[in-house]
């Protein structure tokens, strides 16, 4: 799981590099707000989204191998929800990014 993480660091990383050259100066990604310039933020802000998805891995595994290690369904859980949380973090930066630019 841990080379899925990498490698969906490694896409992001690599479309926001090859997409740079075209994408305005702000993008709208607090999308909570009102609609509008209370949604932009600079383009460089877009990178919240890997670190958010980083950050919730890490805390997966943390409770997981501290709590429930021995536990085969709660095994299970925690990888499918890591799973969805790559995946789904992942496609909405990659649609962020094709959008605006």
């Amino acid at each position: 799981m841990l080379n899925l993480l990498l490698s969906a660091d490694a896409i992001m990383i690599v479309i926001f590099i090859f997409k740079a050259s075209t994408m305005p100066p702000q993008i709208p990604l607090f999308y909570s707000q009102l609609w509008g310039e209370s949604q932009l933020a600079d383009s460089w802000l877009i990178f919240i989204l890997p670190i958010f998805m980083n950050i919730l891995y890490i805390i997966n595994q943390y409770i997981f191998n501290k709590f429930y290690s021995d536990n085969i369904f709660v095994k299970n859980i925690f990888y499918y929800l890591n799973l969805f949380l790559i995946a789904s973090f992942t496609l909405i930066f990659i649609k962020i990014i094709f959008i605006v630019s």
